[in-house]
């Protein structure tokens, strides 16, 4: 595939912090591509950078191999599509997707074709005359969409559009999405904090975090071979596990020792291991690599996701086999599921499922009197 923009040694910086630390990427023609991370990662300065909304501190933007640094958006053959999509509310959905050709003097008979073509491609061929503050959430995205496509961009830019809607309505529009960018084969370059967006809609899933990229890959790369701990805790539930690589395709975890498919370390090294929680095996006590005690059960609908102890660490299992809180029970898991990783300034912020999170341990330890509030507050507003 063609590359069409290059970053090449981006950084940022607002008011004396760091936003984007020498950033390295390249997107290619075609590509649906996903910048992926919590909030303050960068994921939307990056994007801002690419549409021309921002300006790099250092290093360059290249566009088609051109050097577009001090080209202003309008002029980029870029488009937005915003979470808030920046309709026009005194105009009907036919008039907000022909703008961009209004503005351009385009013939009225060209007009009326691209916006036709435009309103088919987003199944709003019927609402041409409608009021766009009169659809849904949905139908208005889908607007957006169409006017940010008629002028044919060669890059279209959508940062967390699917942010407003509800849980049902967005996973529609994520097909849908994949399908636009398919049928126009204009690069696709999508920011969101939403790990399943990222994974059922991206041919390539860029996972930011503290203004770096910690891993380009495939979807199914990132999920089933994160390069560390931040990874691995962000796509997908994961348990992380302290061991020490003993020899290739040996390591030692949770003290036993356990055949993996993993090669190259070095022999006794110390690595992060991650199992996800589909990959664990519920078996009798007496027939399992490990053994625990059921802490919590949950129905999820269609699996149950289950908490084990297993000598003082909360394993997450996800099964469709029931088990009851209480109930002792072994597990097994095979080679291909454990993932060995080199340690990271990562290794020991995640791990187990002693809680869901931290807001759940400081509310903890504010009931029992072990936190002030007025730490957490302030903690906050800094």
């Amino acid at each position: 595939m063609e590359k069409i923009i290059e970053l090449k040694n981006i950084s940022k910086s607002y008011d004396g912090v760091r936003v984007l630390n020498n950033i390295n990427l390249d997107i290619y023609d075609n590509e649906f591509l996903t910048l992926l991370g919590p909030s303050g990662c960068g994921k939307t300065t990056t994007l801002r950078l690419i549409g021309g909304f921002e300006q790099p501190d250092e290093g360059d933007v290249i566009f088609m191999g051109e050097r577009i640094n001090d080209v202003p958006a309008h002029k980029r053959n870029v488009n937005t599509v915003f979470q808030k999509y920046a309709l026009f509310p005194h105009l009907n959905v036919f008039e907000n997707v022909a703008f961009a050709l209004r503005e351009r003097k385009v013939p009225k008979d060209e007009i009326e074709e691209k916006v036709h073509e435009m309103l088919s491609l987003v199944m709003l061929s019927n609402f041409a005359k409608r009021d766009v503050t009169s659809l849904s959430g949905g139908q208005q995205q889908r607007v957006a969409i169409a006017r940010a496509l008629i002028a044919q961009p060669k890059v279209l830019l959508l940062d967390e559009p699917l942010g407003a809607l509800d849980l049902k309505l967005r996973k529609d529009m994520q097909q849908e999405l994949k399908k636009i960018q398919k049928a126009t084969g204009i690069t696709f370059i999508f920011v969101t904090h939403d790990q399943e967006e990222a994974l059922t809609m991206s041919d390539t899933v860029v996972v930011m975090s503290e203004g770096r990229i910690q891993q380009i890959g495939t979807p199914i790369d990132v999920y089933n071979e994160p390069v560390n701990a931040f990874v691995a805790d962000f796509i997908g539930e994961s348990n992380i596990l302290d061991g020490v690589m003993l020899q290739d395709y040996k390591v030692k975890f949770a003290d036993q020792v356990f055949k993996c498919v993993d090669a190259g370390f070095g022999i006794n090294e110390p690595v992060d291991v991650v199992i996800r929680p589909e990959d664990v095996d519920i078996v009798k006590p007496e027939d399992g690599m490990l053994k625990g005690t059921v802490t919590s059960v949950t129905f999820m609908g269609v699996h149950y996701e289950i908490i084990v102890d297993v000598n003082g660490f909360k394993w997450m299992i996800q099964t469709t086999d029931f088990v009851d809180e209480n109930e002792k029970i072994g597990l097994t898991i095979d080679p291909d599921a454990i993932q060995i990783m080199k340690k990271s300034e990562y290794s020991g912020l995640y791990g187990d499922y002693s809680t869901y999170s931290d807001e759940v341990e400081e509310l903890t330890e504010i009931e029992s009197g072990e936190l002030d509030i007025s730490e957490v507050e302030g903690a906050e507003e800094e």
